[in-house]
Parts: C-alpha cells; sequence; structure tokens
C-alpha cells in the first residue's frame, strides 16, 4: 500500500488524468469517489493508512463538486475522533477557465484538512510569469496552494495542455519528497 492516497471525483475524466498525472510520480494510490459520491470498498481504510492524503475536485460553480463534498461530509467520522490528525494533505483541481475560482476549491480542501488537524503540503513550484512563458511550462496557472489546472470547456481529455501534465507530475515528486523525509 502507498503511503500517499488521492482521493477525488472527477466528473468528465480530466480531473482523473491529473489525478493519473500526480500518482505516476507520486507512486500514489487513487481512491475515486463514484458518481453518487461514494468511496470504493476500502478506500476509508486506504485513506486512514496512508501518511498523506491528496484531494482532487473539479472546480464547479466555484467550489468542489457535490461527490466531493459527500465524501467531506462524511469524513466527519475520522474527525470526531481525530483519526487524520497530523496526517499531511494536498490538493488540486481543474476548470475550464484559467482563473475559474479555483482558489476556492483548494481553500476548501485546505479548510477540510485543517479541520481533521492535518498539515497543508503547497506545490513548492515558482509560477511560469515571463513574457516568454507559454501555456505548456511548468505552473503557468501560478498556483502555490495546490495544484491548478486549466482545461478549455470544449477540450477533450486528451487535450489537456501538456504544461498542466508535466506541472502534476512535478507536485507528484514534491508529495513524494515530503512524505519520504516523513519517519515511519
Amino acid at each position: 500500500m502507498s503511503d500517499i492516497a488521492i482521493v477525488f471525483h472527477s466528473g468528465y475524466g480530466h480531473t482523473l488524468k491529473v489525478a493519473q498525472a500526480v500518482a505516476e510520480t507520486a507512486g500514489a494510490t487513487l481512491v475515486a469517489i463514484d458518481a453518487e459520491g461514494n468511496l470504493p470498498e476500502g478506500g476509508w481504510e486506504q485513506l486512514q493508512a496512508a501518511k498523506m492524503i491528496v484531494f482532487g475536485s473539479p472546480t464547479y460553480m466555484g467550489s468542489v463538486s457535490w461527490q466531493f463534498k459527500k465524501f467531506a461530509d462524511a469524513s466527519s467520522k475520522a474527525w470526531f475522533t481525530q483519526a487524520w490528525k497530523d496526517k499531511l494533505f494536498a490538493g488540486f483541481t481543474n476548470s475550464a477557465s484559467m482563473n475559474g475560482d479555483k482558489h476556492s476549491t483548494l481553500h476548501y480542501f485546505m479548510t477540510l484538512a485543517m479541520q481533521h488537524s492535518g498539515l497543508w503540503v503547497g506545490t513548492g513550484m515558482m509560477p511560469s510569469n515571463s513574457k516568454a512563458a507559454t501555456r505548456d511550462d511548468i505552473n503557468y496557472v501560478a498556483s502555490s496552494s495546490g495544484l491548478m489546472t486549466a482545461t478549455p470547456s470544449d477540450a477533450s481529455v486528451d487535450e489537456i495542455p501538456a504544461g498542466d501534465i508535466a506541472t502534476a507530475k512535478k507536485f507528484g515528486e514534491r508529495l513524494a519528497t515530503v512524505v519520504a523525509r516523513i519517519p515511519a
């Protein structure tokens, strides 16, 4: 079992592809929230066993999907016993617009992590914000608090900008490095 569990909901497959990119370099286990907002069998146990829980959701109307919110509400059982206290947490989101109010989703994730008495890990990446920067550069969306990706509303899963997938992989590397520093 991996030290990192990525619990996420994906409405149209874009967030799944980002989760897979993060997991590839983080060595993480994917725990997909289904269309009804439920975890797969053994999902809660995977989250409990992980050193780090990574939250992922598309940003819909300025926040997480209702499926992710259902999971978050159900996590109150772990909250009540402080079962996730001092765990590491991180998060990522995708929306159609460059801004798309993704920061609201990341703040939601951070608040959820803090309610669980967790420790938040940001991207650790500088933004690509020079005139020479292109959409294929690392962290072009320029987030420090968590991974943000932007996929046009009419783009297929295979059309997520290459720079965002590369940024997701760099984020996964950071998460693996941070988790490796924590004793067993």
